[in-house]
């Protein structure tokens, strides 16, 4: 039995020790993982859509690295909890970790959280997966089915296998809708945004591109923003950055952040909590207040208005565009 985190002991109500049960190979560069409480307990519940932040090892420079990664499991009272991990090579690592670790293997694991709920008043759920965002949708599609709600699954995936598709296909039955291309769900999709009943939310996860381009026909089609709902699996790659010093108001302390290490990082290395999921740029969780300085903001949540502001930035990725920011904290 290996340990990337310490094996059961001091009780954290804020985290989870988890166990890995079970591993297998979805289809090629796709790991399945079964998590179970480390002492054997029932886990927390969670919504649709929810995501589990592991503890995935440290960084090159030493730092704990954190992975957000969506749960396709049942979600009332589970005796475990499920996640699918695509390789990314050339990633941050994460994902890597996750492909090499090895069954009995503990980990820390934050509770479910969820930016990516079904919205229940929705007369119909319009689920729309590029790739290994199948993941969040899996989830949608499942409690729709378990509750009869009335749902409809558009699925791209470029290459000869595809995650969960069989899962999918016993699940969804003639709800789902598989394409090989994008160029095939485009076609059927313009007509699709048309037809849908009043009442309709879509939801959508998949590659950036993929979500900008669903987004923006569902606008052209008379969409509002209000029942359009999605999520990035994955954020940009980004520079490192400069290095800066940040200050917090309220207790005086100042912190240098170093190039390739976030503010975020930096602020749990000396104590200070700041409530995050994705560390991505793209959940909204981790948003603190700018009270002096000017901001790189380098994230998929702010609004451009809100980042004219400059009185708020997302931890995780943003930084200062200059050597000092003060934040009110």
């Amino acid at each position: 039995m290996t340990a990337a985190t310490d094996a059961p002991g001091v009780a954290d109500t804020k985290s989870l020790t988890l166990i890995l049960t079970e591993a297998s190979e979805l289809c090629d560069g796709v790991r399945a993982l079964r998590l179970e409480s480390a002492d054997g307990a029932t886990l927390p519940s969670f919504t649709p859509g929810s995501h589990l932040v592991l503890d995935c090892g440290t960084t090159p420079q030493g730092t704990p690295r954190r992975n957000s990664y969506s749960m396709t499991g049942p979600e009332l009272e589970p005796d475990h909890y499920s996640v699918s991990v695509q390789l990314d090579r050339g990633g941050r690592g994460g994902s890597r970790w996750i492909h090499g670790l090895e069954l009995g293997t503990y980990i820390r694991a934050s509770r479910p959280r969820s930016v990516f709920a079904p919205v229940l008043t929705a007369r119909h759920h319009l689920l729309i997966a590029g790739g290994i965002g199948v993941t969040p949708i899996l989830s949608h599609a499942r409690a729709a089915v378990q509750w009869g709600r009335s749902f409809t699954v558009l699925y791209v995936w470029r290459g000869p296998d595809a995650a969960h598709l069989d899962e999918l296909r016993e699940l969804c039955g003639s709800q789902l809708h598989v394409f090989a291309s994008r160029r095939e769900l485009w076609a059927h999709l313009g007509p699709a945004l048309l037809e849908q009943p009043l009442g309709t939310h879509l939801y959508t996860c998949g590659p950036s591109a993929m979500i900008d381009d669903v987004e923006g026909a569902a606008q052209a089609a008379g969409w509002p923003s209000a029942r359009i709902h999605y999520e990035r699996f994955g954020g940009v790659d980004l520079d490192p950055g400069q290095p800066f010093v940040v200050a917090l108001r309220g207790s005086g302390k100042e912190f240098e952040v170093p190039s390739g290490t976030s503010v975020l990082e930096t602020l749990e290395q000396h104590g200070v909590t700041i409530p995050n999921l994705c560390r991505q740029g793209v959940c909204g969780e981790c948003r603190i207040p700018v009270a002096d300085g000017s901001v790189a903001h380098r994230d998929l949540y702010l609004t451009d208005e809100e980042k004219s502001y400059g009185t708020s930035m997302m931890a995780c990725v943003s930084r200062a565009d200059g050597s000092r920011l003060e934040l009110d904290l």
